[in-house]
């Protein structure tokens, strides 16, 4: 069992010292973007003998475990000639609600008296706490006056408060690492391909590097990374990892794959993170920290609940975390948040990492240094990323938020300076709409700067108001957090903002909407992930590999990897209609569609088809056609709805089983849910129908894309349409084959497959099709 744990001070105390609920109301995140600036703004008034941002480490003992308490402590300064630490808090609260000062700030700067007082021998040290108001800047401070042997004495405490949950650590690692170490790969052979990619991952973790890996579809990519990264920790080359997906679809997989592993004997903490919104007990009780009784007390349970479910549990997945939120009464989404920071593998979405609103703000630099993180699917961060990096605002929630507060006049004390400020904004956003007419409004590829102005002081008024409990009207404080919510964001993006985005305006009627729009989010992408030991993106369509590397930010020293596809041509029956369906010819493309599938259907009874069209219209279209002109009793046809809901989705796909009585055929969206992380193994999918190259529709976004990307150097009508485009393809019918025993047909139907670049960017073993007809699919 190791003897030394490593910890920062700020996660040691907060463990020990921290209580009470989960506060009721609006909650601010302003001290954590203030918090820099207002703790430069403290230090500047130091005198030039003190000491800021001090380095401070040392060494407890306790039981059988040394305790190595590393920090950095705000500032060492002198009072009156008495040496003091300083530790400085921003809060937007009332300053008045702080009392003496909350223990867990005394307790980080007792910790740092400690530590100061022990490396250089002083016999006491007085401690102080600097409180900063985000918006008034007022200040206040508390002050303590500690010998040497009080210090010791709460340094023990403190680490007697964390020994129990450390020492379950420190004997669960021994049985980690001896359980990874004794670990064979949990399938009785690798699949073609499999050993390549595992044994990549794995040497790039080690080298601390990253790397690009396009894997087909069916050679088992989860496990290929999974299996070598939990190998990487055990083996000490990693601390923990963070396995990040796109779609709830794979988030299952990696479960699997974890029980898997474990039921050969595995013994690693792995989480998976949901969604607040589907976590929530709220059907039980109303999601309100001040009505919620998991939120009541929760910080003095939560540490309890997380040693148990640790002690207990290894794959913590949605069931086992709701279980234990029962079981201590704690809020489930916070509680598995909490136990993430424990956990050594986490299963998220693409935001806790890189989406600068949600990331999980609390790992700390060296933790980072010592992760891994594994990109599932990774194509879809391209768009992903692009999102995150953007933001908007639209003039009718300012319009509503001038109003409403010039109604409420005197009785909210905020309500003028909301209603002044909030009509800036919308009178800012009036004048674009009267400058740019009716019409779609490219605006300028400068930042607005006169909107982000109007907007920093509109965002310290609602803060305000919100702080002090908002206006008594729940539909109206709604629609306040709603614009503070969504100007803090476009704030936040603001400070982003280079000659990667634009700014552009879309007004129609009396809305507008302006939007700070991320073209390449390469540069922000590869600076988040800059901080980890190794990231590994992998997909199966990561093709052409260089327009991925440029757009995943992937750095020169990073490595790229190809698997081939282990699969025979047998396999795979590839045909191809060269029709046109460009936007203008789909009406005439409806029937020779139709056609095509009743043949298919009459070729394969009793089979199971999927068919994937490039929008909805033109799916419920050929639907009709299909239902009307062919379809018998020998088929059953379903459609893919916009906006279902999982139970529903689960009974799309469940109804796909093999051997039918009758041939099911569903039809469904290019890019959708169905149409990638979807595993129908064997008879339970025997064909797929590709119709379209998949490109995206024409419009402002997607040519101002492809205008960038032109200016840049690169080709923009690849960038910004083909290569998404033939994407979806590529995902779309790899649902197919998915295991050496699969075999099935697919049908291309699109003339553009037959052309320039489009049919370069088709897989090598699609390559070889048949071409046909309507009349003569068969």
């Amino acid at each position: 069992m190791t003897n030394t744990i490593r910890i920062s001070v700020r996660p040691l105390v907060e463990y020990v010292y921290r209580s009470g609920s989960i506060r009721p109301g609006f909650r601010t995140n302003a001290s954590m973007q203030e918090g820099t600036r207002i703790h430069q703004r403290v230090q500047k008034g130091y005198n030039e003998e003190d000491q800021k941002e001090v380095v401070l480490e040392a060494e407890l003992r306790h039981g059988d475990l040394t305790y190595v308490v590393e920090g950095r402590c705000d500032g060492i300064i002198r009072l009156q000639g008495q040496l003091t630490v300083d530790e400085i808090k921003s809060t937007a609260g009332p300053l008045d609600e702080l009392g003496e000062g909350l223990p867990v700030h005394w307790a980080q700067a007792i910790m740092y008296a400690y530590m100061y007082a022990r490396v250089n021998d002083e016999p006491r040290m007085q401690v102080q706490l600097t409180y900063v108001h985000t918006v008034n800047s007022e200040e206040r401070r508390f002050r303590r006056m500690m010998e040497r042997h009080e210090l010791e004495q709460f340094a023990a405490e403190v680490i007697a408060g964390y020994a129990p949950y450390a020492e379950m650590i420190a004997a669960y690692e021994e049985k980690r690492d001896v359980s990874v170490r004794a670990l064979g790969f949990p399938f009785q052979k690798y699949r073609e391909g499999q050993r390549k990619l595992a044994g990549a991952v794995y040497q790039t973790i080690r080298e601390g590097k990253g790397l690009m890996a396009k894997a087909p579809t069916g050679i088992g990519k989860t496990m290929s990374v999974l299996f070598p990264a939990v190998k990487a920790i055990g083996e000490g080359e990693a601390e923990r990892l963070f396995y990040l997906t796109a779609r709830t679809t794979t988030r299952a997989t990696a479960e699997e794959a974890f029980a898997r592993m474990q039921a050969q004997g595995l013994n690693i903490h792995a989480i998976s993170l949901t969604a607040k919104d589907k976590i929530c007990f709220k059907e039980e009780e109303s999601c309100d920290a001040g009505q919620c009784s998991m939120c009541e007390g929760y910080y003095d349970r939560i540490n309890g609940a997380v040693l148990d479910m640790l002690e207990h549990e290894t794959l913590m997945t949605r069931p086992v975390i709701e279980q234990y939120a029962r079981k201590h009464r704690v809020c489930p989404f916070e509680f598995s948040l909490d136990a993430a920071y424990a956990a050594d593998a986490v299963i998220c979405d693409y935001n806790y990492i890189f989406d600068p609103r949600i990331s999980l703000k609390r790992m700390l630099e060296e933790q980072k240094r010592r992760t891994v993180v594994l990109v599932d699917e990774a194509h879809n961060l391209v768009d992903r990323g692009r999102n995150m990096f953007s933001a908007e605002l639209v003039k009718s929630v300012f319009l509503e938020l001038k109003r409403e507060f010039k109604e409420l006049g005197s009785s909210v004390p905020s309500a003028k300076a909301i209603s002044d400020r909030a009509g800036g904004v919308d009178t800012y956003l009036l004048t674009i709409r009267k400058n740019g007419g009716d019409e779609d409004k490219l605006y300028n590829q400068e930042m607005p700067e006169e909107l982000i102005e109007l907007l920093e002081p509109f965002v310290m008024a609602a803060e305000q108001c919100l702080l002090e409990g908002g206006s008594g009207h729940a539909e109206i404080d709604e629609l306040l957090l709603d614009g503070y919510f969504t100007a803090q964001n476009f704030l936040r993006i603001a400070k982003l903002y280079d000659e990667r985005f634009m700014t552009y305006a879309e007004c129609e009627r009396s809305e507008v909407r302006i939007k700070l729009f991320c073209l390449d989010p390469s540069a922000l992408l590869r600076q988040t992930a800059k901080g980890f030991r190794s990231v590994v993106h992998f997909s199966a369509t990561l093709s052409p590999m260089s327009y991925y590397r440029d757009m995943l930010g992937a750095g020169e020293e990073d490595y790229t990897l190809q698997v081939p596809s282990p699969f025979s041509r047998e396999q795979l029956d590839v045909r191809l209609m060269p029709l046109s369906v460009r936007y203008k010819d789909r009406e005439a493309s409806r029937l020779a569609i139709a056609q095509l599938l009743d043949q298919l259907v009459a070729e394969r009874p009793r089979h199971n088809l999927l068919v994937f069209f490039p929008s909805y219209p033109y799916m419920r279209e050929v639907h009709e056609t299909y239902m009307r002109v062919f379809a018998g009793s020998q088929v059953d046809a379903v459609m893919q709805e916009q906006g279902m809901s999982e139970a529903e989705r689960d009974q799309f796909l469940n109804a796909f089983q093999p051997n039918p009585e009758r041939t099911r055929l569903g039809f469904a969206v290019l890019g959708g849910v169905f149409a990638e992380g979807v595993d129908l193994p064997g008879d339970r999918l025997n064909g797929v129908v590709v119709v379209g190259a998949g490109l995206p529709q024409i419009g402002l976004e997607n040519n101002v894309l492809k205008d960038y990307f032109d200016r840049t150097g690169r080709r923009g009508f690849n960038y910004a349409y083909i290569f998404p485009g033939m994407n979806k393809v590529l995902q779309a019918g790899g649902r197919l084959i998915r295991t050496e025993q699969d075999h099935g047909i697919l049908v291309l139907i699109d003339d553009r497959f037959t052309q320039e670049p489009y049919h370069s960017l088709l897989p090598e073993e699609w390559r070889d099709y048949k071409l046909i007809h309507p009349n003569k699919a068969r």
